[in-house]
This record gives C-alpha cells, sequence and structure tokens, in this order.
C-alpha cells in the first residue's frame, strides 16, 4: 500500500487528525481537505488514488462532491455517514461512491473497506472470477460452486455477473436494476428480490442463511468472499 494517496475531506479537525494519523501509520500519504470545494481543488491538483468523503460538509453534500469528482476521476470513494442516515448513504453510492463507513467507526474496519476499494480498483485480469468456491466464466458464461457446475438463467447470470465484478462492493437496488434489466426497471425492485431468492438457492449451501449473497437492509446486495 505504501505511497498511495489518500484524499480525507472531513470537516470535523479531530476526525482529520485521527484519519491522517491512522493511514500515514499504515503507509499512505494523506491529503486533506474540510469543504466540499476543498476537496475538489485538491483531487484536481494531486489526484488520489482513493477519497474518503464525509456526507455531511459546511459547503455542499458529500453526495455532490462524489457526483462531480465522478465526472473526471475514477479513483475510489469512500464515504462516511452517520447511523440512520439512509436515504443520503443510498443517494451518494448511485452518485458513483463504491462503499460507506457508518460514524462511529473502528479504525480497523475503515482500513479494511479502503484496501478492498483500492483492490477493485485495480485493471481487469482474466474474465474468470473466483470469489470462494464460486467461480464466474464471464467468457463462457459458466458458473460452478465447489467445482459443482450450477445452472443459471440469463437474468440469473447477468445478476450475479454485475455483483461478481463489484465483490465486497454494496450495490444499490436502483444500480442492479439498471445493470440488469436496464433503465426503465429502475424502482422495480420486486424484481429483484425475486431474482436474488432463486440465485440463493442456486448458489448457496443454505439460502436461509446465505454466505455469498448478503442483503445491506434498505440499500442493496454485496457479493463477498466468506473466507475473507
Amino acid at each position: 500500500m505504501s505511497g498511495q494517496r489518500v484524499l480525507v475531506v472531513d470537516d470535523e479537525p479531530q476526525i482529520l487528525r485521527a484519519l491522517t494519523t491512522n493511514l500515514r501509520g499504515a503507509g499512505y500519504e494523506v491529503d486533506t481537505a474540510s469543504t466540499g470545494e476543498a476537496a475538489l481543488a485538491a483531487a484536481a491538483m494531486r489526484p488520489p488514488d482513493a477519497v474518503i468523503l464525509d456526507l455531511v460538509l459546511p459547503d455542499r453534500s458529500g453526495t455532490e462532491v462524489c457526483r462531480e469528482l465522478r465526472t473526471w476521476s475514477s479513483a475510489p470513494v469512500l464515504v462516511l455517514s452517520v447511523v440512520g442516515d439512509e436515504p443520503e448513504k443510498v443517494a451518494a453510492l448511485d452518485a458513483g461512491a463504491d462503499d460507506y463507513v457508518e460514524k462511529p467507526f473502528g479504525i480497523d474496519e475503515l482500513l479494511a473497506r479502503l484496501r478492498a476499494v483500492l483492490r477493485r480498483a485495480r485493471p481487469p485480469g482474466e474474465p474468470v472470477l473466483e470469489i470462494g468456491d464460486l467461480v464466474v466464466d464471464l467468457d463462457k458464461r459458466a458458473v460452478t460452486v465447489g467445482g459443482r457446475p450450477v445452472s443459471l438463467t440469463p437474468h440469473e447470470f447477468e445478476l450475479l455477473r454485475v455483483l461478481a465484478q463489484n465483490e465486497g462492493k454494496l450495490m444499490t437496488h436502483p444500480t442492479i436494476l439498471r445493470e440488469v434489466w436496464g433503465p426503465s426497471y429502475g424502482r422495480e425492485s420486486h424484481y429483484l428480490h425475486v431474482y436474488v431468492s432463486q440465485l440463493r438457492r442456486k448458489i448457496e449451501a443454505d439460502p436461509a442463511r446465505p454466505r455469498y449473497l448478503l442483503t445491506e437492509p434498505g440499500a442493496g446486495y454485496r457479493l463477498v468472499n466468506p473466507a475473507s
């Protein structure tokens, strides 16, 4: 991780200090900003490898900053939100944020989420995704779990593909619907619930206690490696 630059955006001085100290201790270079405008200027002047962005800033919302940043930067964005602020959190994810951590947060969790978004930002490799015992061959459109072939419908495969290509990332309902079914289905969440249930029956050992395809209540779904 040494040498990777992280831009931390928060208007609380104690949080800026704590994050700066811990991130530098973990080997990152750190820039800071306390307003949205300062954050955009800093990102333009010294492009970061990742951004840690508070959703509540004095001059504009973190969601607006994320949306503007996404027009010219592909750096992963990890947002900080207060517990219970679901609508703003989902809006930020739809605006292009990659993940979130709720305040108050543990530094170990934040560093783990940061490592994950940086790992996902690397250029894609071979079109075979391995997530634990789950293997998704994008080229052959083939899926196995523990070496056992799994037969999926076209929509089930597309749903799994979208989640697998974003391993560990929270994908919101509207984002998944748009990518799998198209823009006109952005609010048809009942489609998604049905297909998630069908997919779990095929890839999970116990669909009632999923280990791969996790639900984030009120927000979306996340595909994870159970072993990590």
